[in-house]
């Protein structure tokens, strides 16, 4: 199997699994607890969190709260800042987020809140401006993601969150960081970013378990109430083992940060470029030069996206259409139509994204493999006309 949608989630690096496994049965205590067994499992969840603080390049290890994803993070930061400001009714986020903060803001618009949304350009480019201009004093939070998961586009996250407190300090910036975390250096603590939002299961860690980072100072409602845990500020007995995983996950990530921004983007590039001189009917979505390493967004002029997916599949190779949390939805990604991506390419966009375990043959085997697919599903195309000769003369 070769495996292109590690957007979607990673393979668990074996490494952190093994960091995770005493913590089951061994090591098995509730942190919260005052014996010698509860004391290792405490330990164990102090140090991760000063693992994660470093890995976000955080000042203190108290601004890191342990969620149970990255849809968790956002939901907390962003409800929770509302609950504590219920006097001011304007938000702001961008038209290509993750349905996780898309689909909180339409449900915000239902309960009395004015919502901006941001739009972006043909490379996902945001729109710095629109969305500074659009910044007022009634303003509760600016929600913007660090990278898209379907371009891989990176967006100045720093510039915006300072340019907003220019505006309006006591608006509140929320960063979702899941694509970013473990694909390029993060430091926030030299930011005025309020909130960021990672994920372990995209950067080869467990699946539930996230991070919320939350800036010293800054106040939160907890989306969940119940005990003491995380200073007050989300409820429910640690899960000690894959908050351990995430940690060594994180450790992980950062060892080999240099071969994500490398070696894996050689690996990208290389895809890309195989593709693009291999068939003529393949587009780039993105072209921007700031983009996270391994991510690339691929359409196919008059081809269903979802066929070329399974036949990949039938040829053992994984990748997606868009985000993993719309599959299944006949409707088009929300990010390529905010882009202005052209119907005729809308439906056949593929997106592949790569990781630390792929290989250059695992890329030219992709490379040799798509062309043949691709002139396949021509043949049964109803847009034959159109599409003319799929392959380009090498």
């Amino acid at each position: 199997m070769i495996y292109l949608d590690n957007n979607a989630t990673t393979k668990v690096d074996e490494k952190a699994l093994e960091a995770m496994l005493p913590y089951f049965c061994e090591e098995y205590g509730n942190p919260s607890s005052i014996y010698d067994l509860a004391h290792t499992a405490n330990s164990a969840v102090r140090r991760a969190r000063n693992v994660i603080k470093d890995f976000l390049g955080a000042n203190d290890s108290k601004e890191i709260i342990f969620t149970s994803c990255g849809s968790e993070s956002a939901n907390t930061a962003i409800k929770g800042t509302l609950e504590l400001n219920r006097a001011k009714k304007h938000i702001i986020t961008t038209k290509v987020e993750h349905p996780c903060v898309l689909n909180l803001y339409k449900e915000l618009e239902k309960h009395g809140y004015r919502a901006d949304y941001i739009g972006v350009d043909s490379n996902g480019d945001l729109d710095v401006n629109e969305l500074i201009s659009k910044v007022d004093k009634d303003t509760a939070i600016v929600s913007v993601m660090y990278a898209n998961n379907e371009t891989g586009a990176i967006f100045p996250v720093d510039e915006i969150a300072q340019k907003v407190k220019e505006i309006n300090p006591e608006t509140k910036v929320f960063v979702d960081a899941v694509q970013a975390a473990g694909k390029i250096p993060i430091n926030v603590k030299d930011t005025k970013i309020d909130f960021m939002g990672i994920s372990a299961h995209k950067f080869h860690g467990p699946k539930g378990i996230g991070a919320l980072y939350v800036k010293s100072g800054t106040m939160v409602s907890p989306l969940i109430v119940g005990g003491h845990q995380e200073r007050g500020k989300r409820a429910g007995t640690e899960n000690v083992p894959y908050i351990v995983g995430m940690a060594r996950a994180a450790e992980l990530a950062m060892e080999n940060m240099d071969d994500e921004l490398s070696r894996v983007k050689k690996l990208r590039d290389m895809l890309e470029d195989g593709i693009l001189t291999k068939i003529k009917n393949a587009r780039l979505n993105s072209t921007s030069k700031n983009r996270v390493p391994n991510t690339t967004n691929i359409g196919f002029l008059y081809i269903e996206g979802e066929l070329i997916l399974l036949h990949l599949n039938d040829e053992g190779i994984c990748a997606s259409s868009g985000s993993a949390c719309t599959s299944g939805s006949l409707e088009p990604s929300h990010v390529l139509r905010a882009m202005g991506v052209p119907f005729t390419s809308l439906h056949g966009s593929i997106r592949f994204s790569l990781s630390r375990y792929n290989t250059e043959e695992d890329i030219i085997q992709v490379i040799q493999t798509l062309p043949h697919i691709i002139d396949k599903l021509a043949k049964i195309s109803p847009f034959q006309k159109e599409l003319g000769e799929i392959l380009r003369p090498c």
